[in-house]
């Protein structure tokens, strides 16, 4: 089993993903998919309960899951981190992603779920959105991408940064990993470039990278916000 750890969890995290933002269809979410990733970790920290990485992954499921209520509204639209309600956020998820979590760290084996779980952690715990440790998940995205180097995490990490040091200092990392080319054809690589233009107020700019996004996205609910987005900006120019 702890040659075929690494695999399992990178399978399940997989099917998780699939059920918190589909790759394709007409719904964002699929909840069925979501319980089962969520019973299988669960059933794998039970059975491995020396393994720190383990718990870490249902710990980080957790707090994603936790917020499942306020994602879309009742006609399916997603509702980004910003603007969700956060009284509907599960909170006995989030305390058992936290106990999780703890037991986890306490190892003193720094995985990459581990980090990724703490990630998690700071978003599922602020009570508002100005409350979030902005320049915390910074840091954390930096010891992930020293971890395993992935420019979707360097993008991630564009965002924390823009959030804590401004806008522009974000932009500026988008801007770079868009001219390297390792994400091309990554609608969220113009999603992102979108809304920091949008944040300082380039609004011209701002519609042109939705544009390129909602080109390349598939999914329907993620392709309505982009159009609302778009629709925005074009009217503020």
């Amino acid at each position: 089993m702890p040659e075929r750890t690494s695999g399992v969890l990178g399978v399940l995290y997989l099917l998780f993903n699939e059920g918190y933002a589909a790759t394709v269809g007409t719904e964002l979410l699929r909840h069925d998919l979501c319980a089962e990733a969520i019973r299988l970790a669960r059933a794998l920290a039970d059975l491995m309960p020396d393994e720190p990485e383990a718990k870490a992954l249902l710990a980080l499921m957790l707090f994603h899951h936790s917020r499942r209520a306020s994602r879309v509204t009742e006609a399916g639209d997603l509702v980004t981190l910003d603007d969700q309600d956060r009284s509907r956020w599960n909170q006995a998820e989030i305390a058992e992603g936290v106990g999780l979590f703890d037991a986890a760290a306490r190892r003193g084996q720094r995985g990459p779920y581990l980090i990724q779980a703490a990630i998690a952690r700071c978003h599922a715990t602020a009570h508002i959105a100005a409350d979030t440790k902005w320049a915390l998940i910074a840091d954390l995205y930096d010891s992930l991408a020293h971890l395993i180097p992935s420019p979707v995490i360097d993008l991630n990490r564009a965002v924390a940064v823009g959030m804590a040091d401004g806008h522009a200092a974000g932009l500026r990392l988008v801007d770079n990993l868009a001219a390297s080319g390792a994400l091309a054809g990554y609608y969220l690589l113009a999603a992102t470039r979108a809304d920091l233009l949008r944040r300082l107020g380039q609004h011209a700019e701002a519609a042109a990278s939705y544009r390129e996004a909602l080109d390349l996205a598939v999914n329907t609910a993620e392709r309505r916000y982009l159009a609302r987005r778009l629709t925005e900006a074009e009217q503020q120019r």
